[in-house]
């Protein structure tokens, strides 16, 4: 007992420490444990200085969700960030600023990729602002990607495809 006591310790720091998340423990397939949706296409991207507000995240059921947001080129003198919101209700009508979650994106981050974590929001619906002001700055599509699932296997939103491989053999594609 004082073993099995031993180990769930150390494993929980190691947890903590290196935030390991539980699907990469061998719990299952990340497309069976997290959803996967694209909230900003690339055409809202295109080079411009007009703002990119995603889609809103539903974390229902979800302990955290991380925004994948890439860059393309910045042009010099681009003053550009990203942040990220909450609102109690679908539509953001009232969403509210998430402090501490501000990057700003240097005009020299071309073709750089930023990411936004939000681990426990205390509202239901969460997005992410791209702040793009002065000049020019390329955005990819933006990915969101729930986490801590409650209830797996998760069938994954409309416009999401994949396909998952366990241990797949060589050969023809």
């Amino acid at each position: 007992m004082k073993k099995l006591f031993k180990f769930a310790c150390v494993a929980a720091c190691l947890l903590a420490l290196f935030a390991i998340p539980l699907f990469a423990l061998g719990k299952g397939e990340m497309s069976k444990d997290c959803y996967v949706q694209q909230v900003s296409t690339v055409d809202a991207g295109v080079a411009a200085t007009t703002d990119i507000t995603s889609d809103e995240v539903d974390m229902q059921g979800c302990e955290g969700v991380i925004f994948v947001i890439p860059f393309g080129t910045i042009t010099g003198s681009a003053v550009t960030s990203i942040y990220a919101q909450q609102d109690t209700v679908t539509g953001m009508g009232t969403a509210a600023d998430l402090e501490g979650t501000s990057q700003t994106v240097a005009d020299t981050d071309d073709n750089t990729t930023f990411y936004i974590d939000i681990v426990k929001p205390r509202e239901r619906f969460v997005h992410v602002i791209v702040d793009r002001g002065t000049q020019n700055a390329v955005v990819g599509s933006i990915t969101a990607i729930k986490y801590g699932v409650r209830k797996v296997p998760v069938t994954q939103p409309t416009g999401t495809s994949g396909e998952t491989h366990v241990s797949p053999a060589e050969g023809t594609k």
